[in-house]
């Protein structure tokens, strides 16, 4: 049976419109085929999910359009009460690229316009799809404002001709916005980032709120899919949290199911992905159901690890000397 979606939660943007509180991922990595992902879109779309967060780097963005010209077709939704977003890739930074790799979006997403378009990552640093932690690019540069800022101008003007209704950035730091915000004419309505218990970026997240932008996360479930490349001997698993699982277990239900809530409750979208019915159902209907009390929420603050997961190593440029560099 789908949600009611008046029982679902919305945010407020610096403009007064609202988006759904809590969206779905499509990032297959390294497990779900492109087929997978969009007959889960389809199921998610009939349950009641509106937010949808694409890339055009997922290699499955043709497969999802059919999925929302099929729902609209057949009066499942209309488009308007669909909020779905996608981003550049590092490979479209160069003069006029952003506006060609959204018209290639908008075609495989069978759409008019985007609610919103990201810059995937703050820099043109390109690794192929799939390959090893140890691959690195002889021609990847660190963060430069003024090289961000040729990219975000053409954000600005992809908005100017509405084919984005907002823009944003992802995987960011604060030195990072500090350097380019003031030189925004439009500014971001989103910041993406890697939002979970152990790795809560609470210094991150107080400057969105404080400049009135919305932070979307990622890796709310703490990503136990993530590819190989994006693992190490040190990473925890969030779900096996000491505080994450006695608030699951007080509750009676899973852990997954806390770590979303916890997020919506801190002011964050998460977009957690699956392809599996049930997950997905229980994802989405977990923040129409019974918020966490103040006691649990001061627990979880607890849970803090500063885990990073995604590390980004593949991205680092000659001189590097580790995947720290990426954050400042």
């Amino acid at each position: 049976m789908e949600i009611n979606q008046e029982k679902i939660p919305t945010v407020r943007l610096f403009d007064g419109q609202l988006a759904p509180c809590i969206g779905m991922g499509t990032f297959g990595s390294d497990h779900a085929s492109p087929v997978k992902v969009k007959e889960a879109v389809y199921g998610a779309i009939r349950y009641g999910y509106r937010f949808f967060d694409c890339a055009s780097v997922y290699g499955n963005e043709a497969e999802i359009g059919e999925i929302f010209t099929k729902a609209v077709s057949e009066g499942i939704v209309r488009r308007g009460e669909l909020f779905i977003t996608s981003k550049v890739w590092n490979d479209r930074h160069g003069k006029g690229d952003v506006l060609i790799s959204l018209a290639q979006t908008l075609k495989d997403l069978q759409l008019d316009y985007v609610d919103c378009y990201f810059v995937h990552w703050p820099f043109p640093n390109y690794h192929a799809p799939g390959c090893d932690a140890d691959s690195r690019n002889p021609g990847a540069k660190p963060f430069k404002a003024g090289q961000f800022m040729e990219v975000w101008q053409q954000m600005e003007k992809i908005a100017d001709m509405g084919l984005s209704r907002y823009i944003g950035m992802s995987n960011m730091t604060i030195p990072k916005l500090e350097a380019v915000l003031p030189l925004c004419r439009i500014k971001p309505a989103f910041i993406e980032m890697e939002f979970h218990p152990s790795f809560q970026q609470k210094e991150l997240l107080d400057y969105c709120f404080k400049h009135g932008i919305k932070p979307i996360g990622f890796c709310p479930l703490g990503s136990p899919n993530r590819p190989v490349r994006d693992k190490t001997p040190d990473d925890v698993v969030d779900t096996e949290l000491t505080e994450v699982v006695n608030v699951a277990a007080a509750r009676g239900i899973h852990p997954a199911l806390v770590c979303l809530k916890w997020a919506v409750q801190k002011g964050v979208i998460p977009i957690p992905f699956s392809t599996n019915e049930k997950n997905y159902q229980a994802n989405l209907r977990c923040v129409t159901e019974g918020l966490l009390k103040k006691s649990e929420m001061e627990l979880l603050e607890k849970a803090e690890r500063n885990c990073r997961l995604v590390k980004g190593q593949v991205f680092l440029w000659p001189e590097a000397k580790g995947w720290q560099d990426l954050w400042d």
